[in-house]
């Protein structure tokens, strides 16, 4: 790995355009869950989930720390693993319901790739561990 993987400003902004679309969303599905909101409470019941304020705070609390860790460019590989280990987490909920599948339970994939080629768009560490070209 002795060659240094350049980013491009179109690459560059493309990746910063799609890490910024899952922050937004990721902080919008944390905030949610922190005060006691019927609406979570109930959606959480429907998942399998107890119908515990302090359940739905604490995801929350979980998926905005790793947010903010991937949106600081010097721990965003390590949120990134974090965001990723949490939306496992949301897609083997939906995948033991029974959920639809390519609206529900694959959901949390494609947010996944979103976040990964974002990161991989704007990242040169992360281009050099995963090149796709000599």
């Amino acid at each position: 790995m002795s060659q240094t993987a350049s980013v491009t400003p179109g690459a560059l902004w493309t990746g910063r355009g799609l890490s910024a679309l899952i922050v937004l969303f990721m902080i919008f599905d944390g905030v949610i869950k922190l005060p006691p909101l019927d609406v979570v409470t109930q959606t959480m019941v429907q998942l399998g989930w107890p119908a515990d304020p302090d359940v739905s705070r604490m995801l929350g609390i979980i998926g905005l720390v790793s947010t903010a860790l991937y949106a600081v460019p010097r721990t965003s590989v390590l949120g990134a693993v974090l965001l990723t280990a949490y939306l496992g987490g949301a897609i083997a909920t939906h995948a033991r319901l029974g959920s639809p599948l390519f609206s529900h339970t694959l959901f949390g994939v494609y947010l996944g790739l979103i976040l990964w080629c974002g990161l991989f768009l704007r990242n040169p560490g992360v281009r050099s561990l995963i090149p796709f070209s000599r």
